[in-house]
């Protein structure tokens, strides 16, 4: 068997058990009602579309970003479209107090949590962080503000999260609650220019994914979804691809990816993929890493955050 016909074989297979999954995952809308939510990343894009989506649905949510002018926008628009509750925490998750701050006020207002939701992004170095948007090598930054830079970044992106989610494991364990991450198809294979979103992407499904089979094995009942997401039409990524018109048309809906994520949740899935080709490109690569490494040197993306 050709190895086009065995790639077209697992990407139809693929489609068939995504189109399964979303027709019979057995989502109900009223289990979120009531729900108490912590969402992090909250002042656009992905974050503010689900502080939106959880609203609707009838949730108690508290959202997180450091732009506090946002997050009031976002609260007042959750409450207008039917949150029971919606506060908000104007922090850095970069900084340990503030998370110890995000839980705490989550633990005085509501009493318990049953979502958190991870989902910033970020870095304390501008300059640098604009150089790594613009897909520089590792090799042509060798200065050690570039390291410096990587530390802040991992320190954000990772530390943050297993931060977060150390915090709010009692009152998850106590709630049978759920942790949600929010990663891409860049924490499943590698991708040149790109290596600290990558090294923290990795690192958040390595860690995740072992505190998932830790709590299984303690039978604590608190899931662990981890959303791997591909390009998403948020602000930055629209603006991003905007010279490049073949690039924007496959950006999927924000309001689906945000979707997607909150049934995940939910449902308690181990991962969710969207849009599908996310699912696809891992796959493959599992069996024949040469293939993804090849065509990772080949094409030239920008991070999808």
């Amino acid at each position: 068997m050709s190895l086009l016909v065995r790639v077209s074989l697992l990407v139809l297979l693929g489609a068939f058990a995504v189109g399964i999954y979303w027709n019979y995952d057995g989502f109900d809308p009223e289990s979120v009602r009531g729900a108490t939510v912590v969402i992090t990343g909250c002042s656009t894009g992905i974050g503010e579309e689900m502080a939106h989506q959880y609203a609707r649905l009838g949730a108690k949510i508290l959202i997180t970003a450091r732009r506090e002018n946002r997050l009031k926008e976002v609260v007042a628009k959750a409450k207008s479209l039917g949150a029971q509750e919606a506060h908000y925490v104007a922090g850095d998750m970069g900084k340990a107090e503030d998370c110890e701050r995000t839980i705490q006020t989550a633990k005085e207002k509501f009493g318990r949590l049953d979502y958190l939701v991870l989902n910033h992004v970020g870095s304390s170095f501008k300059s640098l962080d604009f150089k790594f948007n613009e897909g520089k090598a590792w090799g042509d930054n060798p200065e050690m503000d570039f390291l410096d830079f990587f530390v802040d970044y991992l320190n954000v992106n990772l530390v943050s999260y297993v931060r977060l989610a150390s915090l709010a494991l009692p009152l998850l364990k106590e709630s049978s609650g759920h942790i949600v991450v929010v990663s891409t198809g860049l924490g499943k294979i590698p991708w040149p220019n790109v290596s600290s979103y990558c090294s923290a992407k990795f690192a958040l499904d390595g860690f995740f994914s072992s505190l998932r089979v830790e709590l299984m094995k303690a039978q604590q009942d608190v899931s662990v979804t981890l959303a791997v997401l591909g390009y998403i039409g948020t602000p930055k990524v629209v603006r991003n691809l905007q010279n490049s018109a073949e690039m924007l048309n496959m950006v999927a809906p924000v309001d689906q990816a945000a979707m997607a994520i909150i049934r995940g949740g939910a449902t308690r899935a181990r991962e969710i993929y969207y849009p599908f080709y996310t699912w696809a490109l891992p796959k493959v690569g599992a069996l024949m890493p040469q293939l993804t490494d090849y065509i990772s040197s080949k094409v030239d993306l920008a991070p999808d955050n």
